[in-house]
């Protein structure tokens, strides 16, 4: 029986023991279980229905002082959440959690309540009102990936076997979220660690260069080709290339491309001698190669030979969790230049920190964390240290619909809203391609595309 055999006749027996059991008893047991967990549960009107004694341990709220009552506002879940909160407990003192919540539906489709899980965050709060940041431990750092994410856990355990394998990757992420660091995370894990690992981003080349550093050029090739020149498959050979914002690639060097990818050879620009290509292919977009190649702007052969293993890293957003750890992380790293030394973040700061929308994912992070330490001084972060955009309260608005639609950029609403972007950046391209998730380049072959 083939295993995928298997696990559907395994299902089908579940399914039927399941229908013999009382939904009831089954849940009332599954609770009691769980009652070592920091879990709760409400209904639809935002009452507990049931409080769990390692809640109890972890809030000091006791089960009888919150079961039939109205829920705690910080607690309360009327849509899927993870984030991190602030709770006032009986004996006065203020504690951090990172909350996961989801909301529970009927049968009719209809939300019927919600199951919150609560952990303390590394975060805590210090006697005189001010976050103190608690160093990560070396069990969350995977080859200079920070995280303490159960998404992220996924990404690194598919990084491990697929390092294992000669499979070419495509990692699919938004602009600062650490595509690189993946390619070099398989890299370091392959049987290839010991020759090179070069990186490209295609976008930053025009046509002509970009076909020249990947492939070399022979002497006279063209004008100014005045010796021959190696290019990144040559010099990777053994190793492993990385290509970056490969959506951005000319569609005549990604036939050139493709050939590579199929024969393992290659011919230099300008030559006509056939070289061979002992390279893994490590390839990175922002964007769906999908809906690229329906818009005619890349090869769908070469679509399917780069995504073999494809590999989808969340934005920032999605891993609140983590935006504690890389604020220390990154404290900690300039804190050893001496320039300044911070001990503590204000709670006001850390608010707007936790919950900024960070389109540009990790590096915005880091740029901001190097921002406070230019512009402040003192062992306190403070609110008055971040760049201008947290302390406007409409930079949450300016977010949402660039967010929203970034990933569906079509051109019935392209227009609008590289058109909003830039309105909403007073016409600086650079925050407008932020804003959308884009490289400069990717926002400029758009606004040329789509004639804004």
């Amino acid at each position: 029986m083939k295993p995928s055999e298997l696990s559907a006749e395994l299902s089908v027996s579940f399914g039927n023991w399941l229908k013999t059991l009382d939904p009831g008893v089954l849940l009332v047991n599954l609770f009691e279980l769980s009652n070592e967990m920091a879990l709760y549960l409400v209904n639809q009107d935002q009452q507990v229905v049931f409080w769990s004694s390692g809640l109890a341990r972890m809030t000091h709220f006791e089960p009888e002082t919150q079961m039939g009552k109205p829920c705690l506002n910080a607690l309360q879940i009327k849509e899927n959440r993870t984030e991190m909160i602030q709770l006032l407990g009986p004996d006065k003192q203020k504690r951090l959690f990172n909350l996961n919540a989801r909301v529970l539906l009927n049968n009719v489709g209809q939300s019927a309540g919600g199951v919150g899980w609560l952990s303390l965050s590394e975060a805590q709060l210090n006697p005189m009102g001010a976050i103190k940041l608690k160093p990560h431990s070396a069990t969350q750092n995977f080859h200079g990936m920070l995280s303490r994410s159960p998404a992220m856990e996924a990404v690194f355990h598919i990084i491990e076997n697929a390092a294992q394998t000669e499979a070419t990757v495509l990692v699919r992420g938004e602009s600062g979220a650490g595509k690189e660091l993946v390619a070099k995370a398989i890299h370091s894990l392959s049987a290839r660690r010991h020759a090179p690992f070069l990186a490209i981003n295609c976008a930053a080349l025009s046509s002509n260069l970009l076909e020249s550093e990947l492939f070399g050029h022979v002497r006279g090739a063209f004008t100014g080709a005045i010796k021959d020149h190696s290019g990144l498959f040559q010099r990777a050979n053994g190793g492993t290339l990385f290509l970056d914002e490969v959506a951005e690639m000319p569609l005549d060097l990604q036939a050139k491309l493709l050939r590579v990818l199929q024969e393992r050879n290659y011919i230099p620009v300008g030559g006509s001698q056939t070289m061979s290509a002992d390279v893994r292919i490590v390839a990175a977009t922002h964007c769906s190669l999908r809906e690229q190649v329906k818009l005619g702007l890349f090869r769908e052969d070469l679509m399917y030979r780069l995504r073999v293993v494809p590999i989808f890293l969340p934005p920032l957003r999605e891993r609140r969790e983590d935006i504690s750890l890389l604020i220390w992380h990154f404290i900690v790293q300039h804190n050893d230049q001496n320039i300044r030394v911070i001990e503590k973040i204000d709670p006001d700061a850390m608010k707007v920190l936790l919950d900024y929308r960070w389109p540009g994912n990790i590096r915005e992070l880091h740029n901001v964390v190097e921002y406070a330490f230019a512009v402040g001084r003192g062992a306190i972060l403070r609110l008055s240290e971040l760049p201008p955009e947290f302390n406007e309260q409409r930079s949450a608005q300016i977010i949402t619909p660039a967010r929203q639609s970034r990933e569906k950029l079509t051109e019935e609403n392209a227009r609008d809203l590289i058109r909003q972007a830039l309105e909403q950046n007073k016409g600086r391209p650079g925050a407008a391609a932020a804003m959308l998730g884009m490289s400069r380049a990717t926002f400029w072959r758009k606004r040329r595309f789509y004639k804004v």
